[in-house]
């Protein structure tokens, strides 16, 4: 019944052997735009209204500010698509970090971009949630928060299914956003396009009078203000370089293509919603959105269908706004399962389901976010404060790794000094931004978002402190497993024949993860407690496939060589010493049933079967030991035992 139920809700395993997986997995750059895009799009409904909002009683300015925001998206944009160049692999922040600035600062923009995910899926959430309440009663207010916590328990759901399943029922909705929200824009200007020189000599005339008021200096600080406050508009822009894992191939072209999409329907919108601000004189309105003011104000006249319009933007925004939440789980758990494969935080976030998908990741960012939902009470003017610091680090570290990059790399790229420009552009005005923004939010909740990372951060240390010091201790296994390659041929125990299989003998399995200290002295501690009373030697190994090496066949069939190779060892090894052996392999994304599956077959073949694995046991139990390390041998040994297989779990003191 519970599987049933996880199918309906979840779907069914998907094999990852399937010759067409990746391929129907992946994303085209139109899917790309709406799963990983939407993010950037999607804060065209509250960056613009939060930089609006914050010139007060100089609403004109409007004009410089919504200029400079367009140009900072277009120089975002392509320094993202050289990063995507770079690292076609995928050019996510902390992959850009970690390889250009090192490990630490890698860690630092893994950290940060993690608290970025966090805040991408509440915020979007919270924000689509005021766009829907916008239009209805404001008794209805109350139930907000409870309704913007079920969005993102949908939202969970949805990605558990899997990345392509989550994007395309969202498709039209987010088609809806572009058509209504292209219309309002052009509808703005174009009804108002007689009254433009009129227009131009009424912000002439406000902006000499700002001056008046302010001085230049003061007006172009209210000008920065209001730029640096609607940052939240470039967070996103980001994603498709991180989730270029998911992409259809070439990568490269299709990411590039969906940066595109995205650069330009991000720039448009941002600027055609201010200069309607602006040219309909809206203003703020309590329990609604600038955009609902807007759209009101545009439609006012037009009676039933006004409404229906309205009431259709409106949707399709508050919709596309829980799209948005998609880039934190496609994001955060490819981030989290890439600095879990680098021991920042435990491995089993690098595990994949059997739908393919980072689950435990996506629990996490979840949870998280309801968790976060409720703490902030969903204030979508709080949460952007907390949101928009953080992003900015990832922009200024990927950024200052990239210029680096092309420092070192000017003696072989002709295109240096444009390349260097772009990035270097993009470091001086994101790090302007993040200084600006942390500088005049501090005290509103900015060192919150601080505490936070920085928390993350020492969180992530201590993780790697762990595994560090465990692979110290692992490192005592090693030299027996130099003594066995470095041992000259000659030396070892010749066979003139192949020695002789009886299936009937007693037989030994040793479950082992690749020709290492553990698998040796496991194996050395059979041999020392029976004796001779195995004949048969049987090493099982299974590859893994994890969010490491699931992102093409190559990769997986690269994993199937590689453990064939270390069993082969084995048996070669054992073949010497006078015993029948010989490897059986298979790859999936889980251990237990994968030797379960194989176990029936090896149980047929040798009646007089004992399952053996070897486990590591530490100088000291502590919770860190508990929590960080899988200890599968122990589930292991439980699942075969309860179809009767004998499993002998052989401690390994280090």
């Amino acid at each position: 019944m519970f599987q049933k139920i996880k199918n309906f809700i979840i779907g069914k395993a998907i094999n990852p052997h399937e010759g067409s997986v990746f391929h129907n997995l992946s994303l085209i750059a139109f899917f790309a735009w709406v799963g990983l895009g939407a993010d950037g799009l999607s804060s065209s409904c509250y960056g613009p209204e939060e930089a609006f909002l914050a010139l007060g009683k100089h609403p004109h300015l409007a004009v410089f500010v919504a200029l400079a925001t367009a140009l900072t998206v277009f120089l975002l944009s392509a320094s993202y698509s050289l990063i995507i160049e770079v690292f076609p692999s995928g050019g996510g922040g902390y992959l850009v970090a970690s390889k250009l600035l090192g490990p630490n600062a890698g860690m630092v923009c893994g950290c940060a971009l993690l608290i970025d995910y966090l805040l991408t899926i509440t915020i979007s959430v919270a924000s689509g949630t005021d766009a829907l309440f916008s239009f209805l009663p404001v008794e209805w207010q109350p139930a907000k928060l409870w309704f913007a916590a079920g969005g993102t328990v949908v939202l969970t759901v949805l990605n558990l299914r899997g990345a392509k399943e989550s994007v395309l029922p969202l498709v039209p909705v987010f088609l809806a956003f572009i058509f209504t929200h292209f219309f309002i824009i052009v509808y703005s200007v174009v009804s108002h396009l007689w009254d433009v020189p009129h227009l131009v000599t009424s912000i002439n005339a406000d902006i000499h009078a700002s001056v008046g008021e302010f001085g230049v200096w003061g007006v172009v600080f209210l000008i920065l203000r209001a730029y640096s406050l609607g940052a939240g508009t470039y967070t996103g822009i980001e994603a498709i370089s991180n989730g270029l894992p998911i992409l259809r191939e070439p990568k490269v072209k299709t990411a590039k293509r969906a940066m595109l999409y995205m650069s330009l329907s991000l720039a448009f919108t941002v600027v055609g919603l201010m200069f309607a601000y602006l040219i309909y004189g809206v203003g703020h309105q309590e329990g609604k959105t600038l955009n609902a003011v807007l759209f009101n104000a545009i439609s006012q006249d037009w009676g039933m269908k006004g409404y229906v319009f309205v009431l259709i933007s409106l949707v399709s925004e508050a919709l596309l706004l829980f799209i948005a939440g998609q880039t934190g789980f496609l994001g955060g758990p490819r981030v989290l399962a890439s600095m879990a494969l680098d021991r920042w935080f435990p491995t089993k976030f690098a595990a994949l389901s059997d739908r393919l998908v980072n689950q435990k990741g996506i629990l996490l960012m979840g949870i998280a976010a309801l968790l976060t939902m409720f703490a902030t009470q969903g204030s979508v003017k709080f949460l952007i404060v907390l949101y928009s610091i953080n992003v900015f680090i990832t922009f200024c570290l990927s950024q200052l790794g990239m210029v680096l990059h092309w420092w070192q790399d000017r003696l072989e790229n002709r295109e240096w000094v444009k390349k260097i420009s772009i990035n270097g552009l993009g470091f001086f005005f994101t790090t302007f931004i993040l200084i600006f923004m942390t500088v005049v939010k501090f005290n509103e909740g900015g060192w919150i978002t601080l505490l936070m990372t920085g928390s993350l951060i020492i969180f992530a240390v201590a993780i790697k402190r762990h595994y560090l010091h465990t692979i110290k201790q692992l490192k005592r296994l090693t030299p027996l497993v130099q003594s066995i390659l470095s041992q000259p041929p000659q030396q070892q125990p010749l066979q003139v024949m192949m020695p002789h299989l009886d299936p009937n003998a007693k037989t030994a399995v040793l479950v082992v993860n690749g020709f290492n200290g553990l698998g040796l002295h496991t194996l050395f501690n059979v041999v020392r407690l029976f004796g001779t009373q195995f004949k048969n030697y049987v090493f099982l190994q299974i590859g893994v496939i994890d969010a490491g090496n699931f992102k093409g066949h190559r990769e997986v069939e690269a994993l199937e060589q590689k453990i064939k190779q270390d069993n082969q060892r084995y048996v070669e090894y054992m073949q010497r010493e006078g015993f029948y052996a010989e490897s059986v392999t298979s790859t999936g994304i889980d251990v237990i049933s994968e030797v379960e599956k194989l176990s029936e077959d090896i149980m047929k073949r040798f009646p007089g079967v004992v399952f053996f694995g070897g486990q590591v046991v530490f100088e000291k139990e502590t919770f860190f030991n508990k929590w960080l390390h899988n200890y599968t041998v122990f589930a292991l040994q439980r699942r075969l035992y309860n179809h009767g297989i004998p499993f002998v779990v052989m401690p390994i003191r280090v």
